[in-house]
């Protein structure tokens, strides 16, 4: 099994920036790929961004530009960058990961998930 711990969220106004991490614990490989997800009220979970084990990246086209995905696989840590917050990237942000290496948009391809923290951009 493997655990995930995320942590950064908070409040911030509209224009700030937030960075979430995920620490993973347990039976963790550097080998798995790992996604951010969220989720706001009344909404379907939504794919945030993934980035494999050699840094190949992927982001949904909203947040393309604003939010930057990296690991420091010493640390089995996973963070989102996220700049130029806006009220509707406000979610519970949650971390995932990935048995396999390669980066899915798709939630259902990823195999652990963290319990996430709640992120809020005021306007």
């Amino acid at each position: 099994q493997v655990q995930l711990v995320e942590s950064g969220g908070g409040l911030v106004q509209a224009g700030g920036s937030l960075r979430l991490s995920c620490a993973a614990s347990g039976r963790t490989s550097n080998t798995y790929a790992m996604g951010w997800f969220r989720q706001a009220p009344g909404k379907e979970r939504e794919f945030v961004a993934a980035i494999s084990w050699s840094g190949t990246t992927l982001y949904a086209d909203s947040v393309k530009g604003r939010f930057t995905i990296s690991r420091d696989n010493a640390k089995n840590t996973v963070y989102l960058q996220m700049n130029s917050l806006k009220p509707e990237d406000t979610a519970v942000y949650y971390c995932a990961a990935r048995r396999l290496s390669g980066v899915r948009r798709e939630g259902s391809e990823y195999d652990y998930w963290g319990q996430g923290t709640q992120v809020t951009v005021s306007s």
